[in-house]
């Protein structure tokens, strides 16, 4: 299934080309690496400069790391972004990322329709915590867990921004936490796993997706209340449906409670960019 996802508000992919994207976030717009931009832009290089306050220029192809070149002087270094009525801290880092995931504002939407007061969310991977102030302000209690300190700060930051409190905050790795929330016979109504491609637990253990995909999704199961729902985002181009679709075969999951979406947006300039599998298991 191929889902076409809107903008945030507030958020616009502006074109696409080149190995780059164009993006404005509010009142900032950045160029960005990008590989799933094989293709062609629409408007010129000279036009993406006029448009654009900073572009990342990565240490080496595909890498995360590099620097941030200004290109408007009076371009801030970090600014509120403001989407559905709740505010994040954006701002220029070590890396190409700037804070939030535009893409995921299918999780947001679908958060927001499904948690109340009465249930509970876990927010694994869960980066500088988008999805969980998201699901915060629908009154539902929210586990927010990611195993570098830096983001639950930041985290923290955006819960305050957004005039929101009672996020529990745990600095672990993902699946060792979730292990032992197993063991403590915990359950949520909406688990979230958003793992990167590659990363490091809270004791820098090194880890690839595709190895330990498996073994997330089915410890993460284990969580899940009678009818409650995981959410599973992925961007690696060693995963794709066919690979969700065998692990989640091996797991004996019945095909009626897995949906996988290709994510993708078109940008204004009618280019079609991809974002990664969404995959929803009801239990």
């Amino acid at each position: 299934m191929k889902l076409i996802a809107d903008f945030p508000e507030n958020y616009e992919l502006i074109d696409a080309g080149g190995g780059r994207k164009l993006e404005r976030w509010g009142t900032v717009t950045t160029i960005r690496p990008e590989h799933q931009a094989y293709f062609g832009a629409v408007l010129s290089r000279k036009e993406w400069s006029n448009l654009a306050d900073w572009e990342f220029i990565p240490k080496s192809e595909g890498s995360l790391q590099g620097t941030w070149k200004k290109l408007n002087p009076k371009a801030p270094d970090s600014w509120l972004f403001t989407t559905s009525g709740l505010t994040f801290h954006l701002r220029i880092t070590t890396n190409k990322h700037i804070g939030i995931f535009p893409e995921q504002q299918v999780n947001w939407t679908f958060l927001s329709e499904k948690l109340d007061s009465s249930k509970r969310f876990l927010n694994a991977f869960a980066y500088t915590g988008a999805a969980s102030v998201f699901g915060r302000r629908t009154g539902a209690e929210v586990i927010h867990c990611d195993s570098i300190k830096p983001m639950l700060d930041w985290g923290y930051q955006n819960q305050v921004e957004s005039n929101l409190e009672g996020i529990k905050w745990v600095h672990e790795d993902a699946l060792k936490f979730i292990r032992r929330e197993v063991k403590r016979g915990n359950k949520y109504d909406i688990v979230q796993l958003d793992p990167p491609a590659w990363g490091l637990g809270a004791k820098g253990e090194k880890w690839k997706l595709e190895e330990l995909l498996g073994t997330l999704i089915g410890e993460a199961l284990q969580l899940l209340t009678q009818s409650g729902v995981l959410i599973l985002n992925t961007y690696s181009p060693k995963v794709d449906v066919a690979f969700i679709q065998k692990i989640t075969r091996e797991l004996k999951i019945p095909n009626q409670q897995v949906s996988n979406s290709e994510l993708w947006f078109k940008t204004t300039s009618g280019k079609e960019l991809y974002y990664g599998i969404v995959t929803r298991i009801i239990n």
